[in-house]
């Protein structure tokens, strides 16, 4: 009986990667013709003819070692790479191309475009992702704006360009002026009073639910994928893991809007992480121009892991963070030609944001600081103190967070992602607009809390009471604080509340949101307060003996911006377990390069208290909340278990699914596939010698029996498939043979039953491997995917094993 229908149904059946056995070591016998095209396209292509010799004599057998169906060699959706195949296909793919190079000057002209086309395609990425961050930025200043008022001279200047443009704008009152309206002013021409106050008040909250319900929606129907930061799953793709359309063109478009929108809306969120997805995107799209890069997922991971830094690049105006960012944070493969690359990209990203110059102040960031006093060895104290609330606030964020994502996937609250949204957004609004410092955006405000105060400026947290006769140049001494300092002390603290509360609920909703900024925004406001608390300290009791050496009466001692500074710092460590690429972020962000000290001080404190409570960051957290198969590299298996103990089949369970060499029908494989659901399967000598021959993927052999079954005539269900390299003896009558040898891998990795586990572990993590196959006496015994490895340093932390399940 033909059995022709099963194919499609098991090619897109779905297979996880626990069912995944892998190849990985050493010479692959096989190459690819095509970029993943789907299974049920009508594929085309020539096939070779081999003769080779039967019982009787000649006779015709499809050969797929000489030309592989287009598709072979490609993954299904939600598998893993092999990161050792795919190496080893570019190595070749490079060697055919320089010893082409010799051939023609055509030859030579394309060895050169191949060499180039990586630094060319580094050009692109940065010149895309900075155009991209230069029209978030712009874009959300003016519907941020929005919600306020709107510019009589053009509607679409916002407050801050509105009042530059003006002509009776003075230093001292610079964001009010006549061309600029509230929105009471434009309906009721009044600007006092409770009915004004209450119009606009509305009209704030009517804005942020609009643009919040337009970002839910877009993301809902057009890119699911868009939502939230986007760093987890970046992380878990640039290891290996293959999520389709988490990095295409819907993804970028719908992303690129909501973070606007979803920004705009007043949410305690940030649109730096996000960036760093919307970076990539542009690298994956990139992609696609070159071919080494659109037919190879581990080179094509290279190019991700520079535009990671890129995206990091723009958001914060860090080109060197940035990149730093990226190998300690982000990328599980970066070998020296990729810092060098991701070093270009954001290179050319930041200088294509400082062109369009979203800030208007002819800086790469909105805060830049300038502080004229020297810290003292004596602040390292208040300093440590910070990095230990950083560190708190950081384990208590997690853990409010994941508690939060867990309910949220596991009861009701899930099913409603757009009332959710426009819940937390009306709470945040109306909570928002009574507070100075929570109505402004969360970027405004960390910018105002960084400042150094001078003798012009009119924020509340300036308003000291000044004697003049001992200002000395640019310095101002320490001061007695006004009631305005005060008045701002006691709104800091109301929206300190909310921030850290409020946060809590707001990532992980289904809008794009970034955590860098809230968590800043935590730390700035702790950092603000203590630096008053201590500047005033140090006014009214400057005899101490603490004070008596470096603080005297009427220096300038103290700079609360710069405590704000160090406890954005701690605050943003403590969540994301960041420590070298977050103390290069806050300089180049900040421009203060001589308190590298102090904020290497606070990160470190923040780590090592964050991670005495918990050892996961908040990316790391996510990833394990939403079951990706990631492999952290950083974490120690110290477990003293066997490779018996963790591979498949145990006992009592069913032997282990083979395939033999030469003693198989395509009828018998078809039945295998179509019973089994793993995906890939050991080749063996014969049932009883168990001696391993190779290794074949389930996706390799469905393509190929599928065109063999359309292109080659008579290819039946009664026709012999071998994988050796000579043809079985065969009687004369029998239909044509199928090889399928050029499909097997011929050297997959193995251990033995007694390797410790800790050593298979340190294989995975460092080979990128998908399995590895387990062997006794040279007999194949069992087989260990990394799902396998997952599950079992899940069980070994008492954590629930079959939470490594992508879902």
């Amino acid at each position: 009986m033909e059995k022709h229908g099963f194919i499609h149904d098991s090619a897109n059946s779905s297979t996880s990667d626990e069912d995944m056995v892998e190849i990985s070591d050493a010479t692959l016998d096989f190459c690819i013709a095509d970029d993943v095209p789907p299974l049920d396209e009508d594929m085309t292509g020539g096939f070779a003819v081999y003769n080779g010799g039967g019982m009787n004599g000649s006779r015709k057998m499809r050969d797929f070692l000489e030309e592989p169906a287009p598709g072979v060699g490609t993954y299904e959706d939600f598998n893993t790479i092999d990161w050792v195949r795919e190496k080893s296909r570019d190595r070749d793919r490079h060697r055919e191309i320089t010893s082409r190079s010799k051939e023609s000057m055509w030859a030579l002209l394309h060895s050169v475009s191949d060499a180039f086309s990586g630094w060319l395609l580094m050009l692109l990425i940065g010149l895309f992702a900075g155009a991209l961050a230069g029209l978030i930025d712009i874009s959300a200043h003016w519907m941020t704006d929005l919600k306020e008022g709107v510019c009589l001279i053009g509607f679409w200047f916002n407050r801050e360009h509105c009042c530059w443009i003006s002509n009776d704008t003075t230093y001292e009152d610079r964001n009010n002026c006549s061309e600029w309206r509230s929105w009471s002013q434009l309906i009721t021409r009044q600007t006092e009073g409770a009915f004004p106050y209450i119009l606009n008040y509305f009209i704030y909250v009517a804005w942020a639910l609009m643009f919040s319900l337009l970002a839910v929606s877009l993301v809902r129907g057009f890119a699911p994928y868009a939502c939230g930061s986007g760093i987890p799953e970046i992380k878990t793709i640039l290891s290996g893991f293959i999520i389709r359309g988490y990095l295409g063109k819907w993804t970028l478009i719908i992303k690129t809007i909501t973070l606007v929108l979803a920004v705009s809306s007043g949410l305690s969120l940030g649109k730096e992480g996000p960036l760093v997805h919307v970076a990539c995107c542009c690298g994956n799209i990139l992609c696609h121009l070159f071919t080494k890069y659109r037919k190879n997922e581990a080179k094509r991971r290279e190019v991700l892991s520079a535009a990671a830094a890129a995206g990091v690049s723009v958001a914060f105006g860090a080109p060197i963070g940035g990149v730093l960012f990226s190998l300690e944070e982000v990328s599980y493969y970066f070998p020296l030609k990729t810092l060098w690359r991701s070093f270009f990209a954001a290179l050319v990203a930041a200088f294509t944001l400082r062109s369009i110059n979203p800030f208007g102040n002819s800086r790469l960031v909105l805060f830049y600081v300038e502080f004229h006093t020297p810290w003292h060895l004596l602040e390292l104290v208040p300093f440590i103190l910070l990095g230990m609330f950083g560190g708190l606030w950081g384990a208590f964020f997690i853990r409010a967070n994941i508690a939060w994502c867990k309910r949220r996937k596991t009861t009701k609250l899930g099913k409603y992602p757009v009332v959710e949204v426009l819940v937390v957004t009306a709470i945040t609004a109306v909570l928002a607009f009574p507070n100075d410092y929570t109505r402004i955006s969360s970027s405004e405000l960390i910018s105002e809390l960084f400042n150094d105060c001078g003798l012009l400026d009119t924020s509340k947290l300036c308003d000291y009471v000044n004697d003049f006769n001992s200002t000395k140049g640019d310095q101002m001494p320490d001061r007695p604080a006004g009631p305005g300092v005060y008045t701002a002390m006691w709104q800091l603290a109301l929206a300190l509340i909310l921030k850290v509360f409020i946060t809590v609920f707001t990532f992980g909703m289904k809008v794009p949101s970034g955590l860098f900024i809230p968590s800043m925004a935590v730390g700035a406001i702790v950092g603000r307060l203590l630096g008053v608390g201590m500047e005033q300290l140090a006014y009214y009791h400057h005899d101490w003996n603490i004070f008596s050496g470096w603080c005297s009466q009427g220096a300038d001692c103290i700079t609360p911006g710069l405590y704000a500074m160090v406890g954005a710092a701690a605050c943003l460590g403590g969540v994301t377990r960041m420590t070298v690429s977050l103390v290069v972020i806050m300089f180049e962000l900040t421009g203060g390069l001589e308190y590298i000290v102090p904020l290497m001080a606070a990160a470190m404190t923040s780590k090592w208290v964050a991670d005495a409570i918990g050892r996961e960051g908040i990316y790391d957290a996510h990833i394990r909340l939403n079951g990706y198969p990631f492999l952290e590299a950083k974490e120690e298996f110290t477990h003293k278990t066997l490779a018996m103990d963790v591979m498949r089949p145990r006992r009592n369970d069913p032997v282990l699914t083979v395939l033999t060499q030469d003693s198989l029908t395509v009828e018998n494989v078809e039945a295998i596939i179509s019973e089994t659901p793993y995906s890939g399967y050991p080749i063996v000598v014969s049932q009883a010698s168990q001696r391993l021959v190779g290794f074949v993927l389930r996706r390799d052999l469905i393509i190929s029996i599928e065109n063999a079954r359309k292109k080659q005539e008579g290819v039946v269900s009664a026709s012999s498939v071998y994988f050796s390299e000579h043809s079985p003896s065969l009687p004369s009558s029998s239909p044509p043979c199928l090889k399928l040898r050029g499909i097997m891998d011929l050297s997959p990795f193995t251990v033995t039953d007694q390797t410790p586990m800790e050593i298979v572990v340190d294989i995975f993590r460092k080979l990128g491997l998908r399995q590895c196959l387990v062997t006794h006496n040279a007999r194949l015994l069992g087989i260990i995917t990394k799902k396998d490895v997952l599950k079992h340093i899940a069980q070994m932390a008492n954590q629930d094993p079959d939470s490594i399940l992508f879902n």
